[in-house]
């Protein structure tokens, strides 16, 4: 593993959990200077087999305060990065940049009533980051996440979920959250909605199975997913009239590729 420099540093794998056979989760160690905004992404890198290395970005999936860095990946097959990632062992090391990147984040909405978090696959990862914001919880009167997947075992980190309710720092707010699954290949799923994100949006599904409307007035949207869903939800987000936000001019809908 190459020493440490100015751009990045090595980080040790402390801790793994294989949701399926495409979906990993892991943690990493954390220097004690590392600082990220809930949302934000980190770039991490292997050696490929001809020594030269290889660079993804991933969404922290934990809190700003923990010790440990978490990340949520879909296991590529032959992918450059994957292959070498699901080898790894605990103790084993990566690079990490010392600089965490990206703009998918809440400050860059104006207040809202309901804050909508529309993710699928691995794009779930910078939710479970906001989840575990305590402004998230206190700014916004209602948490809306939607996560879709092919089936069930694919809709990771659901118990994780469901517990962030009850956690201390903001229990007396834990009934803002409404999570709502969908399986677009398995009905067995309790309660899951079994569409596209975009199509579910076009049809007004999602909205009357919440009995909540998106509003222009009250709605923030953030959308996470793969380059087609985020595409196409943020086309049909657009024309209903919502727009992209920035933080000079703050408006309704912030987007990020989870891949």
């Amino acid at each position: 593993m190459d020493a440490p420099n100015d751009k990045y540093l090595p980080a040790r794998i402390l801790w793994q959990h294989r949701w399926s056979p495409r979906l990993l989760s892991f943690r990493i160690s954390r220097e004690a200077g590392f600082r990220f905004v809930p949302g934000q992404f980190a770039r991490l890198g292997l050696h490929q087999a001809n020594g030269v290395p290889v660079w993804r970005a991933y969404s922290m999936a934990s809190a700003t305060w923990d010790d440990h860095l978490e990340f949520y990946s879909i296991i590529v097959p032959d992918g450059a990065f994957t292959s070498r990632l699901e080898q790894l062992q605990i103790g084993d090391e990566l690079m990490m940049e010392r600089q965490p990147f990206g703009f998918f984040t809440t400050n860059r909405f104006a207040d809202g009533r309901d804050l909508w978090m529309l993710g699928t696959g691995t794009g779930l990862a910078p939710y479970l980051a906001i989840l575990q914001d305590e402004s998230t919880w206190t700014r916004f009167e209602r948490i809306i996440l939607v996560h879709c997947a092919r089936n069930a075992e694919d809709l990771a980190y659901r118990a994780e979920i469901t517990a962030l309710r009850d956690h201390p720092l903001w229990a007396e707010h834990g009934h803002k959250l409404i999570y709502q699954p969908v399986a677009t290949r398995d009905d067995t799923v309790a309660g899951a909605l079994h569409a596209r994100i975009p199509a579910l949006l076009q049809s007004g599904e999602l909205e009357a199975h919440l009995d909540i409307p998106l509003t222009l007035a009250d709605s923030r949207i953030m959308i996470c997913g793969s380059p087609n869903m985020v595409h196409d939800t943020h086309k049909a987000l657009l024309g209903r009239g919502f727009r992209l936000s920035r933080l000079a001019a703050p408006a309704q809908i912030a987007v990020e590729n989870a891949w």
